[in-house]
């Protein structure tokens, strides 16, 4: 029997929203955030002045029992932002300043029309839930041709998605396939289905234009109108770090928000990647419908609160309390850019490189212009044993993504490293 908190919940879904409230999985359906321990600790850090004896943990001369041992590595902080457990849905100020960046770096989305951030344990986690929460077995998952392998574990293995992949770049490597795109959309749009973008990209760190943006959203929109039940997932893990002018400087989520009642869009952003703090996995999963509606969103936070809640309880707290308080601190946007600053010169130091003549008889650069990666195609040799023999024969390390591809992060080389990177990647191309 289903949960009578679940069942409340999705009334409220159903009456705010009943096509998104549909495109739900049994698992989705059945989430519910618990009334137990997690509520009665709630209400007692309010109301007991006396004595709290509700929270699972030791405390000692009125805050959180702790070893020196470990609390010495936190020397900003106190052990009560450290070490207790954080809220299953994330720290509330770190929600709302979250909410408050998304707006002011996608000025078109207006204040209520998404739901307020929920906190995950970075971008996999965030996955992780849109798969549980979205997908059943056979539902279709389509990903660029050029994707992240994890998804198919996610969405693949996980969940038994039937994944399948759409063209990514023409077939001459030049631009975005838009109309490839829109083929491999609307071939599909009979039915629910569940799109990933990756803007910008891993591997090839392309991210789109205004109009190859929109004409993504309008494909979307036309499969909409044609009864498909359209779930658009946004990993923008690397959101912000853009090199070129023409790159679009919103999330597509920006342009799907409110779309079409036949899309339910979903934005994966966090600090891993764009504030370097991979390890501290602080991310952040938010909804948008059409009509926006405060009550359906609020609905969707306690079901992404309860699936936090029933896999790994609650995200660290420590993450979240260094990341509230760099946002906070007024050199915080200051360093953003300097940091921003540095990728963008050693980007561009790539191209320069790459448009040396004499590489163009063994590989050819794919697009790029934002991110941290970007790829090469390579003529007439097998990626694998290019990989491998860079790696045994010149002490060089770069990733084979498809037969004909490697692909090379920027984002760790020294600019003045970049040179010599590719002089030597040449040399034993040739010599293949």
């Amino acid at each position: 029997m289903m949960n009578p908190l679940a069942v409340e919940l999705n009334e409220t879904l159903r009456r705010e929203n009943p096509r998104a409230f549909g495109m739900l999985s049994e698992l989705g359906k059945n989430l519910f955030f618990p009334k137990g321990i997690l509520t009665q600790t709630a209400e007692a850090k309010q109301k007991a002045k006396l004595y709290n004896a509700t929270i699972g943990i030791a405390k000692e001369n009125g805050q959180a029992m702790h070893l020196h041992s470990v609390m010495r590595h936190f020397a900003d902080l106190g052990p009560d932002d450290v070490l207790p457990y954080a809220p299953a849905m994330g720290h509330p100020d770190l929600r709302a300043k979250w909410e408050a960046l998304i707006l002011e770096k996608n000025p078109s989305l207006g204040a209520g029309t998404f739901s307020l951030p929920v906190v995950t344990s970075g971008i996999t986690h965030g996955l992780s839930i849109v798969a549980d929460m979205f997908v059943e077995p056979d539902d279709p998952v389509l990903l660029p041709e050029m994707y992240w392998g994890n998804y198919n574990m996610i969405f693949g293995v996980r969940r038994g998605a039937a994944v399948g992949l759409y063209p990514f770049f023409t077939t001459d490597g030049k631009q975005l396939d838009t109309e490839g795109f829109r083929r491999a959309v609307l071939a599909r749009a009979d039915r629910k289905i569940v799109f990933v973008l990756n803007f910008p990209n891993n591997p090839s760190g392309y991210s789109v234009t205004e109009a190859e943006a929109e004409a993504i959203c309008e494909t979307f929109e036309e499969a909409a109108q044609r009864g498909s039940d359209v779930i658009v997932v946004c990993d923008d893990a690397y959101f912000g770090l853009f090199y070129e002018p023409e790159v679009l400087r919103e999330s597509i989520f920006a342009r799907l928000a409110g779309r079409h009642n036949g899309i339910f869009a979903v934005k994966l952003d966090g600090a891993t990647k764009e504030d370097y703090v991979w390890g501290l996995r602080v991310g952040f999963i938010t909804f948008a419908v059409s009509p926006a509606n405060r009550n359906f969103y609020e609905a969707m936070e306690k079901k992404t609160g309860g699936l936090i809640r029933g896999t790994i309880s609650n995200c660290p707290q420590h993450s979240q309390s260094i990341l509230l308080g760099a946002m906070s601190d007024g050199d915080y946007a200051k360093e953003r850019e300097q940091k921003l600053a540095v990728l963008k010169a050693r980007a561009a130091k790539v191209k320069e490189v790459l448009a040396q003549e004499r590489f163009a008889g063994v590989w050819t650069p794919y697009p790029f212009n934002s991110g941290y990666f970007m790829c090469l195609k390579l003529h007439s040799i097998d990626s694998e044993a290019f990989r491998v023999r860079l790696l045994e024969h010149y002490g060089i390390g770069v990733i084979a993504t498809r037969e004909t591809d490697v692909r090379i992060a920027f984002s760790c080389l020294e600019e003045g490293e970049i040179p010599d990177l590719f002089d030597v990647m040449y040399r034993c191309a040739k010599n293949m």
